[in-house]
C-alpha cells in the first residue's frame, strides 16, 4: 500500500458540500490529488478552483454516485487524468423535504387530506422517502465497489465512509435519512471484513450536528439565535454549540494513515460534541 501522502490520489463524493469541500481542500494541501464527485459541476468547480489556487491538484467530475454506469465513467476519467483511487470518501447523500415529516409523533391531523406545510409518517412521499433511502445506499455501495476493485488490484487503499448520528440513533422526523446512515454503519462494518484480505481498510465518520446552508435555516434564526430545533439540540450537545467542518479533519487524517491507523477497519467515529453521551436528563 502507498504510504507518502504526496502519492496519493483521493476520490470524495459529494465534494460540493461543506463538509466534503473541506475535506478536499484539506487532502489537497496535503498533497494528494483529488477528483472531486457530485451532480453538481458548478459547485464542484467553485472548490477546484480553489484547491488550485493554493497550488493543489483536483479536477471535477459531475456524476450521479447512486448509478452504476456513470460512476465508472467518471472513474475512468480520473484514472486516464490522475491515476488510480486510493482513498475514497463517500460524502454524497442528502434528504428530501417532502420525505421528513415536520412533527416528532403521530398527529391525527395527518391521517386527514394533506395540507400546505404539515406533513406526519403518513403524509410522506413515498418515492422520494424511497430516493433518499437509494441516493444514500447505493451512492455509497458503488462508489466502493467501482474504486475497491482499483484498490484491491493495486495493493490496498483506505475507504471512509461518511455515516451520522441516525447511524446510531433514529432522530426524529427523518425515518429516511436514518435508515440509510443506520445502513451505512453496517455495510461499513460488513466491507471491512470482506476487503481486510485485500489490505483495504474500510471507516466511517459519524458527524454530529454540522451546519450548513440548509441546516442554517432549520436550525438557526436570521438574528443568530436558534430556532426551537436548534435550541434542542444545543441542550443535547455537552459542548454547546454546533459544529464546523475543519472539526472534521483531525478525525479524517487519522482514519486514512496507514501509520496510525493501520490496524483500524470497520469502526464508526461519532464527531458530534458529546450529543451521543448525553442522555439528556
Amino acid at each position: 500500500m502507498v504510504s507518502n501522502k504526496q502519492e496519493k490520489i483521493a476520490v470524495i463524493t459529494g465534494a460540493g458540500g461543506t463538509l466534503c469541500s473541506e475535506m478536499a481542500r484539506s487532502l489537497a494541501g496535503q498533497g494528494m490529488k483529488v477528483a472531486l464527485l457530485g451532480r453538481d459541476i458548478e459547485k464542484l468547480k467553485i472548490v477546484e478552483h480553489q484547491i488550485k489556487s493554493a497550488g493543489g491538484t483536483a479536477i471535477s467530475v459531475s456524476a450521479d454516485v447512486a448509478n452504476l454506469e456513470a460512476v465508472e465513467k467518471a472513474r475512468n476519467i480520473i484514472v486516464k487524468e490522475l491515476g488510480f483511487c486510493n482513498i475514497l470518501i463517500n460524502g454524497a447523500g442528502g434528504n428530501q423535504t417532502q420525505a421528513v415529516a415536520t412533527i416528532n409523533e403521530f398527529d391525527p391531523k395527518e391521517l386527514e387530506e394533506p395540507s400546505e406545510g404539515f406533513r406526519g409518517f403518513f403524509n410522506l412521499d413515498m418515492p422520494l422517502f424511497k430516493n433518499v433511502i437509494e441516493v444514500n445506499t447505493m451512492g455509497t455501495v458503488i462508489p466502493c465497489q467501482v474504486f475497491g476493485k482499483d484498490m484491491a488490484e493495486n495493493g490496498g487503499g483506505s475507504i471512509v465512509n461518511i455515516a451520522s448520528l441516525n447511524s446510531y440513533r433514529p432522530l426524529s422526523r427523518v425515518a429516511a435519512y436514518a435508515m440509510a446512515k443506520a445502513g451505512i454503519a453496517n455495510f461499513t462494518q460488513w466491507l471491512a471484513a470482506y476487503l481486510a484480505p485485500a489490505n483495504i481498510r474500510v471507516n466511517a465518520i459519524a458527524p454530529g450536528f454540522f451546519l450548513n446552508d440548509r441546516s442554517q435555516k432549520l436550525l438557526m434564526t436570521e438574528d443568530g439565535g436558534y430556532t426551537d430545533r436548534g435550541a434542542g439540540i444545543i441542550r443535547q450537545t455537552p459542548m454547546k454549540h454546533f459544529g464546523v467542518a475543519p472539526e472534521l479533519i483531525g478525525c479524517l487524517n487519522w482514519l486514512i494513515d496507514d501509520a496510525s491507523a493501520g490496524f483500524v477497519t470497520g469502526i464508526v467515529v461519532p464527531v458530534d460534541g458529546g450529543f451521543l453521551a448525553n442522555a439528556g436528563i
